[in-house]
Order: C-alpha cells, then structure tokens, then sequence
C-alpha cells in the first residue's frame, strides 16, 4: 500500500443527499490518509443549521456506510455522531488533519485554537473547493431537493404545464 501523507484526517457533514460532490471529498480524505473520522451531523445539529428537510441520521449514516464499503474501504473509517460545528475535532488527540470547504474553513481555524489552548497539536487544514454543477454554481443536497439539479450535477428541465383550449 502507498504510504498516506496522514494517519488520521477527519471530515464533518450531513451528508443528506450523497451526492458527486460528496463523493469526491471521500476519495479526496481516503487519498490522503490511511484512516478517516467522519463526524453526521446528527438530527438534532441539522435543526440548527438547515432550513429544508433532511433525511434521518440512520438513512443518511447507513447511505454513507454502503458507500465507503462498496468502495473497499471497510475498517480505514469511523463515522461518529456530532452535535455541533465542531464534532470531535477539538478533542481527538491522534487527528493530523482536517479536510473542509472555502465556507468552513473558518470552524477549522476555531477547532485549530481550541486544540492549541488544551495542549493538542494543530492540523493541518485542507480546504476542498465545492464541485460546480454543470451552471458553475456548487453542487448541493438543497439544488437536488428542489429538483434544480440532480446527484451528478446536472441541470433538470422543468416541465411545462401546458393547457391546451
């Protein structure tokens, strides 16, 4: 096996609707670490942070789950429960790096100064840019759910209700 920059990275999301872009940040962490800490956003987070309906914890872990294994990943992850913006990140002693998005980076930066106040190293940050949809604007489980786009980014044509006289 091809030694990884990292030993532990970690990730955080909702992972609401898996999604190519989603998909991407996966194979991203999973390329640059032999383990990967992915902390769901559990219902009860999602409240707080989402205006729009999301699947359930259990659908979205277990949607997660049949893909990291189906992508022969069994036993390099670990998905936890987090209850907010932070997850476990603050506290893990053995993470080296966390991988976020331009509009995260900031709670990494917060997450960076909480571990430095209790004695933890810092991690080295990786910042991922959104995948676009095929208009250039971030593919997003809120675009599938209103039916913008779909899971690989692509624009979905609204039908037209013609009445004919």
């Amino acid at each position: 096996m091809i030694k990884k920059r990292f030993k532990t990275l970690a990730l955080g999301g909702t992972f609401d609707i898996l999604h190519k872009g989603h998909k991407k940040t996966l194979l991203e962490a999973f390329n640059l670490s032999e383990k990967v800490l992915i902390g769901l956003s559990t219902d009860n987070l999602v409240k707080t942070i989402k205006k729009h309906e999301t699947n359930p914890y259990n659908i979205r872990k277990k949607v997660l789950e049949e893909f990291l294994h189906k992508k022969g990943f069994s036993g390099r992850f670990e998905i936890v429960p987090i209850n907010h913006r932070f997850g476990v990140a603050h506290e893990v002693k053995e993470l080296e790096a966390i991988m976020v998005s331009d509009e995260t980076y900031p709670i990494a930066v917060e997450i960076n100064e909480v571990r430095e106040k209790k004695g933890l190293k810092k991690l080295e940050i990786i910042v991922l840019k959104k995948l676009q949809a095929e208009n250039g604007k971030p593919i997003s489980a809120t675009r599938i759910r209103i039916r913008e786009i779909n899971k690989e980014g692509h624009l979905l044509t609204k039908k037209k209700n013609l009445i004919e006289g």
